[in-house]
């Protein structure tokens, strides 16, 4: 539907409406705030801004300024925290970045520009984060308006910063000195604070900072805007992410004509050219709630050729694919391989998507996506907004993975040469592998992007260095009061663009005091949720820390059976909740084609003790699955100090005694020490789909977990994954896989395909077949020998969405 151009009318009901707004706050400051808050009313909604002054020698675009700055110079910093929100998140995100440039290039004092730096408010602010006097040789302060010039000299003069100058005068003029040998000198780091919005002419003052920075360099932006879906879709392979980018049309109409007023401009085209001059590192859209919902964003960038003319993008590639590194890619030589890259079919499948999207953007002069800006190269390129990630509505089902590493481990045994796949889950099997063995290469696989930001999240934690006992308020307890000033300030420059600004909008998972953690969010977070409001329902959550605290399997054994297992497995438990297959099964959403595994393994054993049934029970097979997989639990495993699976549903947290092998204090050295994730790809998409993109013969170890359970019978989904899982595997690897069932049907389909199924465990009715014990069985598939690849086009030009 396209939208209709405005009427007089519209225009006059946004003029009354605005009136109307700028009245009641009028009235509501002097009323509220005397003095300062009336100047800011009368000088931003009543004063006419004037293009020249009598008497005065300013015109244009400086008079103007002059004109709206003047009469509020003096109190416009006790006038804007409230109005200019996300400056100092800006600044605290490029120190951030600084402050890694010098833990690995080496300290040196850098150079800063603040562009419509105003009354130098960033500047002074700065000292939160890193000193101005000790971290920079020279600070520049440029604007245009004189009157806040004026502020700014004395404000550095009361401050003694002796490094830093004020200079008024346009933008697109400013230039840094040349050196004694007439080179042309670059500014380390470059901010923009609500100042490009206000400047006209924003296409050279843009051209000209790009020219400003160094190579090497950073610039930061927080400001207005307003943006269409529309006109978002196109550039998914440029922006750090889309997530509350969109401004609706209502909101996108009133902001703009709103600010006009006083000569500040949201044409989204503002920060369409900044993206497109400059590489995208992190980008994060949100809404000054306490003012109306005015959308603001906070960017931080790099020059767009920083990795044009460097081997990074072959490097990059031969990471994601398992390929040998050859040769540098240079930035013409890309240019020219655009077209063999996209047509070649050999080429094709030995190209992550990932680089793909890459040397479409340089054949086209775009920055490179946002992922290959980042400083650590762990995720791999994805377009967000395909339908297949959409689904997950951006959460995550598994705030924790339900799979026994140690058990994964004795029976695969890693070691420091294998090349392992596997599914992301919540990211701590993955962990634990790097623990264990430090394999080679790890590629993390999972459909849903929420999941691998929270794997991203851990790997950023010890990638920062952050304390142990940080690490362990996060993730063991799943609170942290200080997490947003955390994930600011420590681990915004080791994560994706997309994982950041996810987390940011959740951080009061961790810090809200009355919530219950990141274990209680998530799908799985649900089952968590009414677990604990059972238990108090029915009175026992006193038997149930006493279980967890237990120090012996007879005293946990003895309040299971006396106290919580009549709770728990309840006649009107069973009914209502566990046997009824439309509440509980369809709710927590098991896949039909596994919970038609389940039934068939009752059906089967029922009939061999003589009962023959065949449908209508299908509660109770469900039941009885539930009772053989919890009872054999808590008579053989001791939830306080050795099941963390179980410990962690029943309280919402780990303990020191019981936690997942990364929050061991012993790990924490190993996991922290530098290049211990250098092997760590993070790919967000089928798994057909990287295996399709893998050198042939390379992968060792894939772990898929239950997720072949979910394939059809009759379908051709798990032969094609199994025949690719063939072509990506060297003779002997080896896929470990969990079922439902007994004899899950696939596994002859395995045999068919080049591989040896051998089933090397088995829980039968009172046992446990690993600590979860929430599988049938457990399966090893060995290759035995090559088989034809599959021919796909799953790569082709045609199905390419970038």
């Amino acid at each position: 539907m396209t939208a209709q151009p405005f009427t007089p009318l519209d225009l006059e009901i946004f003029f009354l409406g605005g009136l109307l707004f700028a009245t009641t706050l009028t009235v509501y400051l002097a009323t509220h705030y005397a003095g300062p808050y009336v100047v800011f009313a009368y000088n931003c909604f009543f004063k006419p801004i004037s293009a020249s002054e009598k008497g005065s020698q300013l015109s244009g675009q400086q008079a103007a300024l002059e004109s709206f700055y003047k009469g509020q110079a003096a109190i416009y910093d006790a006038t804007r925290s409230r109005l200019l929100r996300g400056r100092e998140e800006m600044m605290a995100l490029a120190a951030a970045q600084l402050r890694l440039k010098n833990e690995r290039e080496g300290f040196k004092k850098r150079v800063w520009v603040d562009i419509g730096g105003g009354t130098g408010w960033n500047i002074e602010q700065l000292n939160k984060y890193m000193s101005v006097p000790d971290n920079f040789s020279e600070v520049y302060l440029v604007d245009l308006s004189p009157s806040l010039c004026a502020v700014a000299e004395k404000r550095f003069q009361k401050l003694g910063f002796k490094n830093v100058h004020v200079v008024c005068t346009d933008a697109r003029s400013f230039r840094l000195e040349s050196t004694g040998e007439g080179v042309e000198r670059k500014a380390d780091w470059i901010s923009m604070s609500y100042s490009l919005s206000m400047i006209p002419d924003y296409y050279s003052v843009i051209d000209s900072l790009s020219n400003l920075l160094s190579p090497a360099g950073v610039i930061s932006v927080s400001d207005f805007y307003v943006q269409s879906s529309t006109n978002i879709s196109a550039k998914t392979s440029v922006t750090g992410g889309v997530l509350g980018r969109h401004v609706n049309w209502f909101s996108r109409q009133f902001w703009r004509i709103w600010f006009e007023f006083d000569r500040v401009n949201l044409d989204e085209g503002r920060r369409d050219y900044l993206e497109y001059k400059f590489g995208t590192v992190l980008s994060v859209n949100e809404r000054n709630v306490l003012l109306g919902g005015i959308p603001y964003y906070v960017w931080v960038g790099c020059p767009k050729t920083a990795l044009h003319n460097t081997d990074a993008l072959a490097k990059f590639d031969a990471a994601a694919t398992n390929s040998p590194y050859l040769s540098p890619v240079r930035h013409e030589e890309t240019r020219n391989a655009v077209t063999t890259t996209l047509t070649a079919n050999t080429a094709r499948q030995l190209r992550s998507k990932g680089f793909e999207a890459a040397v479409l953007n340089l054949s086209v002069g775009l920055p490179l996506p946002s992922f290959f800006y980042q400083n650590n190269h762990f995720r791999i390129y994805y377009n967000e907004l395909l339908e297949k990630h959409t689904q997950f509505n951006n959460s995550y089902i598994y705030a924790f993975t339900w799979e026994d590493a140690r058990v994964d481990q004795r029976l695969l045994k890693l070691n420091s040469e294998d090349v392992v796949l596997a599914i992301t889950s919540a990211g701590d099997n993955l962990l634990s592998y790097i623990c264990d063995a430090s394999p080679k290469r790890v590629h993390a696989v999972d459909l849903n992007p929420s999941q691998n930001h929270l794997l991203e999240l851990k790997l950023a934690c010890f990638t920062a260095v952050l304390p142990h006992d940080d690490i362990w308020q996060i993730f063991g307890e799943g609170k942290h009061p200080q997490f947003r000033d955390i994930l600011i300030s420590k681990l915004s420059p080791h994560l994706s663009s997309r994982a950041f600004q996810f987390w940011l909008e959740r951080t009061n998972v961790f810090t809200n005091v009355n919530g219950g953690g990141l274990y209680e969010t998530g799908q799985s977070g649900i089952a968590l949720r009414a677990t604990k409001w059972l238990f108090r329902i029915f009175g026992v959550t006193a038997h149930v820390k006493a279980m967890c605290a237990a120090t012996t399997l007879n005293e946990q054994l003895e309040i299971w059976r006396s106290k919580v297992r009549p709770v728990i497995l309840s006649q009107w438990l069973s009914w209502g909740l566990i046997g009824n297959e439309r509440f509980l099964w369809k709710a927590l959403g098991v896949p039909v084609n596994q919970r038609n595994m389940i039934l068939e393994d009752y059906y089967m054993r029922e009939q061999a003790r003589g009962n023959y049934i065949k449908s209508g029970n299908g509660g109770n097979a469900m039941w009885n699955y539930v009772v053989d997989t919890l009872d054999p639990v808590v008579e053989n495993s001791l939830l306080g100090s050795d099941n963390y699976f179980y410990l962690l549903c029943l309280q919402g947290r780990y303990t020191k005694q019981s936690h997942p092998a990364y929050l061991a204090p012993s790990n924490y050295k190993k996991l922290t020490t530098p290049g211990a994730f250098s092997g760590v790809r993070i790919h967000t998409d089928e798994i057909n789909e990287v295996l399709a993109r893998l050198k042939p013969g390379t992968l060792t170890v894939a772990v898929v977990m239950d997720s072949m359970d979910w394939f059809d019978t009759d379908g051709i989904e798990a032969r094609s994954q199994i025949r690719r899982l063939n072509s990506s595997m060297k003779v002997g690897g080896r896929v470990l896989l969990r079922s439902a069932g007994l004899t899950p049907w696939y596994t002859k389909v395995f045999e068919e395909e080049g591989f040896t199924a051998k089933r090397v465990g088995t829980r039968n009715p009172g046992t446990c077949i690993d600590r979860v014990n929430m599988y049938a069985s457990t399966w090893i598939c060995t290759k035995r020998k090559d088989v034809p690849a599959e021919r796909t086009r799953s790569g082709s030009v045609e199905n390419l969405q970038l």
